[in-house]
């Protein structure tokens, strides 16, 4: 609860100011009900902080039913994105752990084609590119999706 402040700076500074978006606060509606949106069925959403306790990092997972899971908010301040930290692929390996464990099968995300980064990191982390038509109609699209990705848990 006392972390929306934080979620909100570290979103909106990545996706204004970094890399241009014109997205606002208002234009994200799951960020204001997190509960509500992502602690649903198997769902669940993350936040990392450094010492002092600022947010820096997020990842929010929404379950759209079926066994499928659906990655969103993943972020992660651009001075904690070097290997060595580990922010992002400890919200990962969180992540997954969690989806495993409430019995997911699968996960979908959508991305950028902006982001090139996020796009190897999650080839790395096992996700494959497909189709936005191979898509389940539960699947939650953001208007800036152009990029798809899945990978089974099983």
């Amino acid at each position: 609860d006392g972390d929306a402040a934080g979620i909100r700076d570290l979103i909106l500074g990545i996706q204004q100011r970094e890399f241009g978006f014109s997205i606002t606060w208002e234009d994200q509606p799951d960020l204001h009900d997190i509960p509500g949106w992502y602690r649903a069925g198997a769902g669940e959403f993350w936040v990392a902080r450094d010492e002092t306790g600022r947010v820096v990092g997020t990842i929010g997972l929404r379950d759209i039913g079926g066994g499928i899971g659906a990655l969103r908010k993943m972020f992660v301040a651009k001075e904690w994105r070097v290997p060595e930290r580990r922010v992002a692929l400890s919200l990962v390996e969180t992540f997954l752990a969690h989806a495993r464990a409430r019995g997911l099968a699968t996960i979908l995300l959508g991305t950028t084609e902006a982001f090139r980064a996020a796009h190897r990191f999650y080839e790395k982390c096992g996700f494959r590119q497909v189709d936005a038509a191979t898509l389940p109609n539960s699947f939650p699209r953001m208007s800036g999706d152009t990029r798809f990705y899945r990978r089974d848990l099983s």
